[in-house]
């Protein structure tokens, strides 16, 4: 494979240091692409072989590239508490269907410092009885942060799964003001 896929498509990625640990951003010519928890080493590979093969191309090491730059700036700012949207080109081809579906509500109707259940966010996209489906779209989330699957939770008040860890979960709704900053 070379770093040229399918219709001349190039994937480029940087790993930047946050506030919940090290994220992998990948961008394509369209945008945005895959947002990766815990990009160390092991799992920055793991991500990109699973890119390599999910779009056809090897994915190729550019901080400096103009593809990157305005996703770091932005995660930058919203983990110092200086953003509050991203306002990105996003690359869909990742997922598809309802899970495409519920990404899209919930990136463009639930905002900064909400948060959302899962059975509501079911019945926005016309799918009342979803709620579980909609669990598992948040699990194939392939840009949490940016599309913000940590806001979406259980109906009874409980924090629900989050494919980051519960942890990661914590400290994106408390930066968001929704809880409580961790005590230790």
């Amino acid at each position: 494979m070379d770093s040229r896929g399918r219709d001349g498509q190039q994937v480029v990625w940087a790993v930047v240091g946050t506030g919940i640990g090290p994220l992998l951003l990948a961008a394509t010519r369209v945008g945005l692409v895959n947002v990766v928890f815990h990009a160390t080493d092991a799992v920055r590979d793991r991500a990109l072989a699973r890119l390599a093969g999910r779009l056809g191309t090897e994915p190729v090491e550019a901080p400096g590239s103009p593809l990157l730059a305005e996703a770091i700036r932005q995660v930058d700012a919203y983990f110092a508490g200086e953003r509050r949207t991203f306002d990105l080109p996003l690359d869909w081809s990742l997922i598809s269907g309802f899970h495409r579906q519920v990404l899209r509500e919930l990136a463009s109707e639930v905002p900064y410092g909400a948060v959302v259940g899962y059975g509501d966010l079911a019945r926005r996209v016309g799918q009342p009885a979803a709620a579980q489906a909609v669990g598992t779209a948040m699990g194939a989330n392939p840009l949490p942060v940016v599309v913000p699957c940590h806001r979406v939770v259980e109906s009874d008040g409980g924090i629900g799964g989050f494919g980051g860890g519960l942890e990661t979960k914590r400290k994106l709704l408390a930066l968001e003001g929704v809880l409580p900053e961790p005590l230790f």
